[in-house]
């Protein structure tokens, strides 16, 4: 299985991708803010990029539940600087995390990758034309409904094949609009429309998507479902439950793992598949 995104191009079976985040807002969940200033987000993308990142997501609008959305002159302020101070300083795939085709068309033409759009459930076509044009990769998020009204009250009757329906379909829709089948990648959206009990089945099921024949990108990070999950509200307890969860994605066979925590997720996940390694020789 390949995965191309412009220039850059994967070959799996391969030891997983770790997808570094860069949140270039003032209310991410998760760091307060503390890399809106694009000199902190530079430094802080290098970082990330110098512990093990393969890949490095920014993105200038927060995704978290309930957010409210910002205009696309405020998220280009946002993150052109950045895109523009990385310029010939990372040799890794730089994805761009946006719902907005404005946005990504600026991003990919200063050098992005790849395209990570939670809003993969949108009626129109215009993002995916975007980066078919561009010929680049493009992360396609499930999520019922959007930031703002997500987690009122989602409801499925099964939510791993609702999500696996969802993605064969946007991989057809895709690939009518010049997106081929070897630059998408599949999220389940964990979090993203989903109940505490939702995330956990599609954590223990992620097996069944192994038939789209796609890598699978898993982002579970200082998510609030890990507070309950490790019995710790605070982001430092929740990392355990994270590395947790990484490693058992890697053993279904999930292809890369989205985290704020860079050096802590490479070692654990390089663990897990050196045992892997060791159990198929044996």
């Amino acid at each position: 299985m390949r995965l191309c995104a412009r220039q850059f191009e994967f070959v799996f079976p391969r030891p997983a991708l770790v997808m570094g985040i860069v949140n270039v807002t003032p209310d991410s969940f998760s760091d307060r803010g503390q890399f809106l200033e694009s000199g902190a987000a530079v430094a802080h993308a290098l970082q990330l990029a110098q512990q093990g990142a393969d890949l490095i997501d920014i993105g200038g609008e927060s995704t978290r539940p309930h957010a409210a959305p910002v205009s696309e002159a405020e998220e280009l302020r946002r993150v052109m600087p950045v895109l523009e101070g990385l310029a010939g300083k990372l040799r890794v795939p730089i994805s761009i995390d946006t719902m907005k085709p404005g946005v990504a068309r600026a991003a990919l033409a200063a050098g992005a990758s790849i395209v990570n759009d939670v809003g993969a459930n949108r009626p129109d076509d215009r993002m995916w034309r975007v980066v078919g044009e561009a010929g680049a990769g493009y992360v396609a998020v499930h999520m019922q409904g959007t930031p703002l009204t997500m987690q009122d009250h989602p409801n499925y009757d099964d939510v791993t094949r609702e999500v696996g329906e969802f993605f064969s379909d946007r991989i057809l829709r895709m690939s009518d609009c010049g997106v081929p089948r070897e630059g998408v990648i599949l999220d389940p959206g964990i979090g993203f429309g989903k109940t505490y009990e939702h995330n956990l089945q599609l954590l223990g099921e992620l097996a069944r998507f192994a038939n789209l024949e796609r890598p699978l990108l898993i982002g579970v990070s200082r998510k609030s479902f890990l507070g309950r999950l490790a019995g710790g509200e605070e982001f430092p307890a929740r990392l355990p439950a994270a590395l947790a969860c990484a490693c058992l994605a890697v053993e279904a066979g999930v292809q890369i793992i989205r985290v704020h925590d860079v050096a802590e997720t490479v070692g654990a996940v390089r663990a897990t598949e050196a045992i892997m390694a060791h159990r198929r020789r044996d």
